[in-house]
């Protein structure tokens, strides 16, 4: 549901990065900040309680063009990876524009990345949306790791609707501007069929 802002002449666009609790959402967010020019990008705004944390910032991504004289500016946001924040995650959906799940390529967090695909399917739910309908990525984060499943296990389990799907390692970056760019294009044209 993006924010149109007539003064500014810019689409603001909502992505949220989704995914079980330390499976790199904070770190992408951290990655594509640091490499963001000062001048296309907002202050990165840190909502932190004692035990939960969500990022957000938003920026301007210049080489993506225009929708009809418009600029589109896209508001990155993290959820708080563990389920007993549930609540926080369904308000951090509300109005999202993309979805990026970053799934924890490690064979001991297989089960958690499962739980957390059915949650941000319930979730969306609840608001309205269909995973199948918003437009969706996902990342298999942490492939620089010894202990990881194969692309293949991760992607039919994770991913049986075949959407893009990238591998990553946020912390060094491979992987990560491409998982972005690539939900970014898919909003873009959800934008233009409505423009």
């Amino acid at each position: 549901m993006s924010f149109i802002n007539y003064m500014a002449r810019e689409i603001n666009c909502k992505i949220v990065y989704y995914g079980p609790g330390l499976c790199g959402k904070t770190t992408n967010l951290q990655y594509i900040y640091e490499r963001t020019s000062p001048d296309a990008k907002g202050k990165m705004i840190s909502l932190a309680t004692e035990t939960e944390r969500t990022l957000f910032f938003d920026f301007l991504p210049l080489s993506l063009g225009e929708i009809r004289g418009f600029k589109t500016r896209f508001h990155l946001y993290t959820v708080p990876g563990q389920v007993f924040y549930d609540a926080s995650r369904k308000l951090i959906l509300k109005g999202v524009d993309g979805v990026i799940f970053v799934a924890d390529s490690q064979i001991e967090r297989f089960e958690a990345n499962q739980e957390s695909v059915e949650n941000l399917r319930t979730n969306l739910a609840e608001q309205g949306y269909s995973l199948e309908k918003v437009p969706y990525v996902v990342q298999y984060n942490k492939r620089d790791l010894p202990n990881v499943l194969p692309i293949e296990e991760l992607r039919e389990a994770l991913n049986p609707m075949n959407v893009p799907d990238y591998e990553a390692c946020a912390r060094t970056g491979p992987g990560v501007f491409d998982t972005l760019k690539a939900v970014s294009k898919l909003v873009l044209t959800e934008l233009k069929k409505g423009a």
